[in-house]
């Protein structure tokens, strides 16, 4: 097929689908040459956390031990961990394994939660062993108490700086962020808390599905989009919201906001400026907004505040463990809404038929339907409600979270933490700085993907008329066309994600610092040919 046709046909299609004919295509080209194919579309990590894996992974020694203890036939069969004695047991393996890698921090967990939870020790390390094994149903199925426990510390550490509000924030563990966003939609609809044609907001660019949810036949939300359209005085991105278009918030009949913050692509957190106005157009003007935001790059954001922080009465808050461990086949995720908070309120006020309907749907779960949370309504919608007692994360995948979380609260120097900052810091400065591109310093930037507007850099080096000629000459994807096709190099598109049209995102997270030298010196070689052409 003819590029530019095919270029016109792909304008409509997800970056992520068209990631894999970008990637055909640099296969192709790696057919004929000796290069290597550098894959910079999908956020995948290339690093891992090795120190709580080596701690499930001894645990796991532990648990069969357990097992074994209670029956051990030689066809490979054993009994599940017994309960009684369980936590001197514990305390004698650890003692036995002390200079095995992960057994320190299996310590340090362990009195984490006897000394600032008081948990029994024998309750503790029988759901850690049972965990472990995966031999049980998750009980509770919103997540086991011990995971909760650390994960909420870990929240309150991670998304709120170690300021969190009062209270308590329930959390429901699920199989990434992804099935977390999806379970929100649906309980959002399925509780009347969202209809049909009702108005919500997205602030983009953003990451597609969110764009793509909505306009799906069983929800049809009204969509406004917020962009993130305000320049510096020299003409470039800052990735931030005016404050005209926040002010939009103020109409009550905006039901919903979805965010994701730090954004993606441009990856910028949003500025306390910014977070302060809407916490103020809640507070007096729009008291009903639910907030749902996306905060997996919170963690690369020195002191980051979520909006679970600022106004926990109005936000769910999502947040996935696979970007920052290196963790994106565990799939462990968590929705945390707070005790006190606007659905739960909603739905009470809900018309008598609507909440009679919702006392029929739940009523199978418990003698009261209408006193169940909104989040238990989440877990018994992700099971369709008749499968409810299955439901929950698997036992090994939320004690993987449990050590995700105690390995980065234990860390009072932020040691890990640094250095994940530094990686991506390095790696964004590998690209940007053989671009011959300028960027400019900004603390809100956290660089986990970084999206590079051509037109901006076109109109810097040759001017308006070499932009009119652009947009009148090429597609918007020519670029990523041409990078995959001539280069092996793969990006996304940034109009995939409503950023600009002539925007391409490139992940931080998953090539070498090298790779990103020649990824930028290929977006320089593009922009120079066109210059050249232009010339001509």
């Amino acid at each position: 097929m003819d590029t530019k046709l095919l270029e016109k046909k792909m304008e409509n299609i997800s970056p992520f689908e068209l990631k894999n004919r970008l990637i055909d295509m640099a296969d192709e080209s790696l057919k004929k040459t000796a290069r290597t194919m550098l894959d910079a579309g999908r956020g995948n990590p290339n690093w891992i956390a090795t120190t709580p894996r080596e701690a499930f992974f001894l645990l796991g020694q532990f648990g069969l031990e357990e097992c074994r203890r209670v029956m051990d036939l030689p066809e490979g069969i054993a009994g599940i961990p017994e309960k009684t004695g369980i936590a001197s047991r514990f305390e004698a393996f650890l003692k036995k394994n002390k200079s095995v890698s992960g057994a320190k921090l299996l310590e340090q967990t362990y009195s984490y939660l006897l000394m600032q939870h008081a948990a029994d020790p024998d309750c503790l390390v029988h759901e850690w062993a049972e965990s472990v094994i995966g031999d049980q149903y998750p009980v509770p199925d919103r997540i086991l108490h011990f995971t909760e426990l650390l994960v909420q510390d870990y929240l309150s550490q991670e998304m709120c700086d170690n300021r969190p509000p009062r209270g308590i924030f329930d959390l429901f563990a699920t199989e990434g962020g992804t099935a977390a966003m999806c379970y929100i939609f649906d309980s959002l609809q399925e509780n009347f808390l969202l209809n049909k044609g009702d108005r919500i907001v997205l602030m983009v660019p953003v990451f597609t599905p969110y764009i793509e949810i909505p306009q799906l036949d069983r929800y049809q939300f009204q969509v406004t989009k917020l962009h993130a359209n305000r320049m510096s005085p020299d003409g470039l991105h800052l990735w931030q919201y005016s404050d005209e278009d926040i002010d939009r918030l103020k109409d009550p009949s905006i039901k919903a906001l979805f965010v994701t913050n730090p954004s993606n692509p441009p990856s910028y957190a949003l500025s306390p400026e910014t977070m302060a106005r809407i916490v103020k157009i809640v507070r007096d003007d729009n008291p009903n907004l639910m907030i749902i935001t996306d905060d997996v790059y919170g963690t690369f954001s020195p002191h980051f505040r979520s909006f679970m922080a600022e106004i926990p009465y109005n936000t769910l808050c999502v947040y996935s463990f696979s970007k920052y461990f290196g963790a994106t086949g565990w799939r462990d995720a968590v929705i945390a809404l707070h005790e006190f908070n606007v659905y739960d309120r909603q739905i009470s006020r809900l018309p008598k038929e609507k909440r009679e309907a919702l006392n029929q749907r739940y009523a199978s779960l418990t003698l009261q339907p209408e006193k169940l949370k909104f989040i238990d309504r989440m877990v018994a919608d992700s099971r369709q409600v008749a499968l409810n007692h299955t439901a929950g994360l698997s036992l090994p995948q939320q004690m993987q979270m449990s050590l995700f979380s105690s390995f980065a609260l234990l860390d009072k120097e932020n040691s890990y933490k640094l250095k994940m900052q530094d990686i991506i810091l390095r790696r964004l400065h590998a690209l940007w700085d053989n671009t011959g591109f300028t960027l400019a310093k900004d603390p809100l930037r956290v660089g986990y993907y970084t999206e590079i507007d051509m037109l901006v850099w076109a109109k810097k080096f040759y001017g308006d008329e070499f932009v009119e000629y652009l947009k009148r000459t090429y597609n918007p994807l020519n670029v990523v066309f041409r990078l995959a096709k001539e280069t092996s190099l793969v990006l996304l598109n940034g109009g995939g994600f409503d950023g600009p049209e002539w925007s391409i995102r490139a992940s931080l997270a998953n090539l070498n610092e090298k790779d990103y030298v020649i990824i930028g010196q290929g977006i320089k070689r593009i922009l120079d040919e066109y210059a050249k052409e232009w010339k001509k």
